[in-house]
């Protein structure tokens, strides 16, 4: 059995809490005292890993595994399976708020720390018990270390960084938008387009800069919108929609990675985003800084491998899908996730006649689509896969009702607000019946996406120590993790250690699904590929999936 040292902030010292008792130790003292023991294979225990871990990495100190008690009383506050009572304690709602450190700054010993405030021994009983006491206590355990082996991860990406060319950045930019313009002025491309867009709506002060101004002035020129978005804009038919829609494609990119972007996030040839593990209520990551979970394709040729290592990108082909089908248990879809390409797996099933059928109609199941061809596919897909369908439906009705779903390891849906209705009034009854919808389509998705991002975590943190097997040296002189996008890994490898790296990548997908589905036979084949530049790996199959939320 693993065991716990536990690591507590008092002033200026360390607490560690052992089985041998408590040893105190000066700030300074604790990174070799953490190596020393490293041999013991301990489970290092701290109230957050952004308070602690950034120090000791940038002491060269890598801990193999930890209990993050932040992360894990999010999930257990959160689940159905945590019986809250054993979970109370006069700090808890310290823990419910406590946020973690996104600043690059390490911040063990941070002033006004409200973590300071806490009791992480009293935390960690409390937790212990509830997991004890859980029916659910296997699931609900594997899911607290998943996700804190993902902070470790996150933790590590940010150390090691992202190789980034400044100079490949800056000549995209240009290539693109024109020279860096001076402060406060477009860049040339954009006040190229400018003129053309004014003259075909016939409004020489039109600024498409400004949502506000950019409506009214589309309005004016007879156009019935109502909002600005991309989407929208597309349906319509007129001469000025095609340079405008360029017009708003690169002023995003201007604005979300530019050079004010280049300058703050890319330092010494590494691009270091501030990634946050569980930053959704799917448990899916965020990024709270540096736009990780949204890097735009045109720039990855900027991603490029230091000289004599290259990249191992690898990304799971169709990963909810495949999900819904091992939660499920549902044996005719998982031997349609036998083919590589799932669709096409159901194509051959003959549960329908084309892959976009069965693109569609599996999507629509996932995300609520009734309408259109998403919709005449779904009774031919109930026919074919009774279960997949049936557990997202029974998740879409317990949404409706307002109750709690869970994903596969028992993290726990948000409750919705008051839905409405129940008076006289029609519309008010319309409107409630809507928002019940709405949180069913948002609990049917939640159920498979959260699942997803339970595999994805324990596609990490299997392959984070599949890694620090293979090479020697320190976290960066050997193959380690660089970027994760939901189900995409880039890892940054000696040029000898490639294979290894691909073999590792392959392995651990296989682990990870063991440990969500045990011996139910659901594939997770992977794309891998082995490139100098991030832009040389085949771009994932954008499989039309929303953003997180409601």
């Amino acid at each position: 059995m693993l065991r716990p040292v536990l690591l507590v902030r008092r002033g200026d010292d360390v607490e560690a809490h052992a089985d041998a008792g408590v040893t105190v130790l000066p700030r300074g003292e604790l990174a070799a005292w953490v190596v020393a023991r490293e041999v013991d294979r301990p489970r290092w225990v701290w109230d957050d890993t952004t308070r602690w871990y950034p120090e000791l990495l940038a002491a060269g100190v890598r801990v193999e595994r930890c209990t993050d008690l932040r992360l894990a009383h999010a999930v257990l506050r959160r689940s159905p399976h945590a019986d809250q009572g054993l979970l109370t304690g006069p700090d808890t709602e310290g823990w419910d708020a406590l946020a973690p450190v996104t600043a690059s700054e390490p911040a063990l010993f941070a002033l006004a720390d409200p973590a300071d405030l806490l009791d992480p021994a009293a935390e960690l009983a409390r937790q212990q018990a509830t997991l004890a006491a859980s029916a659910e206590r296997a699931r609900l355990g594997l899911l607290v270390a998943a996700e804190s082996a993902a902070g470790l991860v996150a933790a590590e990406m940010q150390h090691a960084g992202m190789p980034w060319r400044a100079d490949v950045h800056d000549r995209l930019l240009t290539d693109l938008l024109g020279p860096r313009p001076v402060a406060g002025q477009r860049p040339a491309e954009l006040e190229r387009l400018l003129p053309e867009i004014r003259a075909a709506f016939g409004q020489p002060a039109m600024n498409p800069d400004s949502p506000t101004g950019l409506l009214a002035s589309l309005q004016a020129a007879g156009l019935a919108v109502t909002d600005t978005r991309q989407w929208t804009l597309a349906e319509l038919e007129h001469p000025g929609i095609e340079p405008l829609l360029r017009y708003k494609k690169l002023l995003r990119l201007m604005q979300a990675n530019g050079w004010a972007w280049l300058d703050t996030w890319v330092r010494d040839g590494r691009f270091r985003p501030v990634f946050v593990p569980g930053g959704v209520v799917t448990g899916r990551w965020a990024a709270s800084g540096g736009g990780a979970l949204s890097a735009p394709v045109q720039l990855r040729p900027a991603a490029v491998a230091d000289e004599g290592w290259r990249f191992v990108v690898a990304d799971v082909a169709q990963l909810e899908p495949r999900v819904l089908a091992g939660m499920s248990r549902d044996t005719a879809m998982a031997e349609a996730a036998r083919a590589r390409d799932l669709y096409q797996g159901m194509v051959d099933s003959g549960a329908v006649e084309t892959r976009s059928q069965a693109k569609l109609g599996i999507l629509g199941a996932m995300y609520g689509g009734t309408r259109g061809e998403s919709g005449a596919m779904l009774p031919r897909l109930t026919r074919a896969y009774p279960a997949a369908v049936g557990l997202v439906e029974q998740a879409a009705r317990a949404g409706e009702r307002g109750e709690v779903v869970t994903t596969l390891l028992g993290r726990g849906s948000p409750r919705p607000g008051a839905f409405g209705g129940g008076s006289d009034d029609a519309a008010a009854g319309r409107a409630a019946d809507a928002r019940r919808r709405a949180w069913g389509r948002f609990t049917r998705n939640f159920v498979v996406q959260g699942t997803g991002a339970e595999w994805a975590s324990c596609w990490l943190a299997d392959l984070r120590n599949r890694l620090w097997r293979i090479g020697e040296g320190g976290l960066t002189d050997r193959p380690h993790l660089v970027f994760f996008l939901h189900d995409e890994v880039v890892v940054h490898t000696p040029v000898g250690l490639a294979d290894d790296v691909v073999s590792a990548v392959r392995a651990s997908a296989v682990e990870a699904g063991r440990l969500l589905f045990g011996g139910f036979p659901v594939d997770f084949p992977l794309d891998v590929a082995v490139v100098r530049s991030w832009a040389d790996a085949d771009a994932p199959e954008d499989d039309g999936v929303p953003p997180d939320g409601p």
